[in-house]
């Protein structure tokens, strides 16, 4: 796999048993892309191991006065010196493509499970864990995957050098050897406690970085209290715990980087003074020890590979063990089972019981709002995972499950617009051009929604000449527009969209009365033949509903039209009156809606509103 050849058609099937077995499927995974990263980092070590005999050569040919051996060992470093810079370079080339392909691989499958899972996702995993996941995680895991096969290389390497020293030169090659896994392994006892520290300091990290993003999320609000400064000091306390951890960390990390430059150093100095002492007595040449010497010499190389291998490990570990706890989610207990045939018909939940009717406007009331929520999910499919011995049925549309569905047809068919919509940045125009059916324009959509004064802000705001709303950018989640701005523009953007039902979870409860009024008859108007679901408390809303059910305790209880259910029906007249213990609110808003006629002209619901 080539970086060129970037996406994957199928980043696979992942193991999500554990951390380390999804690190070892991704290495296998990638096996082709080790295997020549092994190749070219065996070639740069053995030709770096080659040095040392050819600088051995040279010197004991100056010794012996031989001109011929000396032209030789200056013809093997020019080889040599050739191999090591294309063993490098392809090395290097090799090495950086395995850690982009796995970091795209884990990004693809990631990507996979969010958009497989919609919104349940953030329920079950925080969404800024999502995002480290996706990105310093990432990072992580794509770095010991490459450093994988430059550490077997190493080893490989390492090994080689030793078993050529022994037959080369046993006196000394021995001590090598002998040193060789005492080096290597030495900081092996320290690693637990580093690791425990890295983790630690990723920890603290992370609750900074969540704390910041609260804040910065909840800025307006915070002026408006005046809990600047309180925010502000929790956070200079989170970053420097989190300073005092990641010091702690880097003491250990040095720890084991004075051990790799200690003992190596070491071993040279016994060395030279066990070599020097052989070639005095004669049971030894010059060139030999300078060869040997020079071999120990450039071990310490491949040795560092070691101290990396663990770092990556460390590292990449929790990050691992974090991707698995978003990707073992799964949506639905099985594959999908039907063709990509968009199905049509009613919309029917089994486990509340709720039905809404194909091509008419329903109204759904709950008392409780998440509650409400839930079933909004539920709807399009987005259903939080069940139990696995006993999963929750799924939802039908016109007698077709979604969960069986291929995932592009179920969100295709179903959409669910949930309270809190996100506006990504850019232009309005790429707001709203969305996958569609091609039936409603986004003229119609943002007049159905009332944008008008977005737009007019939006004009205002512009830096063309021509003020067109449709070509200025909108700032990241929208913040530069108010609530009920924001809620309309997704509300437009949901109805470009035209999909055969719409779940709407409280489609206006950021704007004022007057303006809900608006934005109710106009969804009626454009969604008029079409399957529309909303989860609404608000009158002025509920009027103008063909069909209003009411949920509660998890059950559909009653259905009717909103006068009939406020007439008959105590839940109902609770929730949506917010009755009291005297019943006056219900009796006064009874009486009101009694004494006027169903609203089904704009003008109408303006006078009201």
């Amino acid at each position: 796999m080539q970086i060129r050849d970037l996406p994957y058609s199928d980043p696979g099937d992942p193991d999500v048993r554990s951390g380390p077995r999804f690190l070892v499927w991704l290495g296998r995974s990638q096996l082709t892309g080790q295997l020549k990263s092994l190749a070219w980092g065996l070639l740069h070590h053995c030709a770096i191991a080659g040095l040392p005999l050819a600088v051995g050569l040279a010197v004991q040919a100056v010794i012996d006065r031989s001109g011929q051996d000396l032209a030789r060992a200056g013809v093997l470093l020019v080889l040599l010196g050739v191999l090591i810079a294309v063993g490098d370079t392809m090395l290097h080339r090799t090495a950086v493509t395995n850690w982009i392909t796995a970091a795209a691989r884990v990004q693809q499958l990631l990507a996979r499970r969010t958009a497989e899972l919609g919104s349940a996702l953030t329920r079950r995993v925080a969404a800024g864990e999502v995002v480290s996941v996706s990105t310093g995680d990432v990072e992580k895991i794509g770095w010991f995957v490459e450093a994988l096969s430059r550490f077997a290389a190493a080893a490989t390497a390492l090994v080689l050098i030793c078993v050529g020293l022994v037959i080369y030169l046993p006196s000394l090659g021995v001590l090598v050897a002998v040193a060789t896994p005492v080096l290597a392994l030495a900081v092996l006892p320290l690693l637990p406690r580093a690791t425990r520290r890295a983790d630690l300091q990723r920890e603290k990290a992370g609750r900074a970085t969540e704390l910041a993003s609260d804040t910065v999320a909840g800025l307006r609000v915070l002026r408006g209290i005046g809990g600047e400064e309180l925010f502000l000091a929790r956070y200079r306390r989170a970053s420097q715990e989190v300073r005092r951890a990641a010091v702690r960390s880097a003491r250990m990390w040095a720890l084991i980087s004075a051990i790799q430059v200690l003992l190596p150093g070491l071993l040279l100095i016994s060395l030279v003074w066990y070599g020097a002492t052989l070639a005095r007595d004669g049971r030894i040449e010059i060139g030999q020890l300078v060869t040997v010497y020079s071999a120990a010499t450039l071990m310490l190389f491949p040795l560092r590979n070691v101290e990396e291998i663990a770092m990556a490990y460390s590292f990449s570990r929790p990050s691992a063990q974090r991707a698995v706890r978003v990707l073992s989610l799964r949506r639905t207990a099985g594959p999908s089972t039907l063709d990509a045939v968009r199905p049509q018909g009613d919309l029917y939940d089994p486990v509340t019981g709720l039905m809404a009717p194909q091509g008419r406007f329903t109204a759904v009331v709950c008392g409780d709002p998440d509650e409400a929520g839930r079933l909004a999910e539920r709807l399009g499919g987005h259903a939080e995972p069940g139990d696995a011995s006993a999963p929750l049925p799924s939802v039908l549309l016109g007698g077709v499950a979604l969960d069986e569905l291929p995932l592009g047809t179920a969100r295709t068919a179903v959409l669910v617009q949930d309270k809190d919509p996100v506006l990504l940045s850019g232009t309005l125009r790429e707001l709203l051009e969305v996958p569609s059916s091609g039936g409603v324009t986004a003229e119609e959509a943002l007049d159905a929604a009332q944008c008008g004064d977005v737009l007019d802000a939006l004009a205002q705001a512009s830096v063309e000449v021509d003020g067109d709303p449709m070509n200025t950018r909108i700032t990241e989640r929208g913040r530069s527009l108010s609530g009920g701005q924001r809620q309309r523009l997704a509300l437009a953007r949901s109805l470009v969209t035209d999909p055969e039902a719409l779940v709407l979870d409280e489609p206006t409860s950021a704007v004022d009365s007057h303006t809900e009024a608006r934005v109710a008859a106009g969804v009626q108007r454009l969604r008029r033949g079409r399957t529309t679901v909303a989860f609404a408390s608000s009158p002025l809303l509920l009027d103008l509903a063909d069909r209003v059910v009411l949920v509660h305790g998890g059950t559909v209880v009653a259905a009717g039209s909103h006068r009939e259910l406020l007439r008959d029906e105590p839940r109902y007249r609770a929730v949506v009156t917010r009755d009291s213990d005297d019943g006056s609110s219900a009796a006064d808003g009874l009486a009101a809606a009694d004494r006027l006629p169903p609203a089904r002209t704009i003008e109408e619901i303006e006078e009201r509103a």
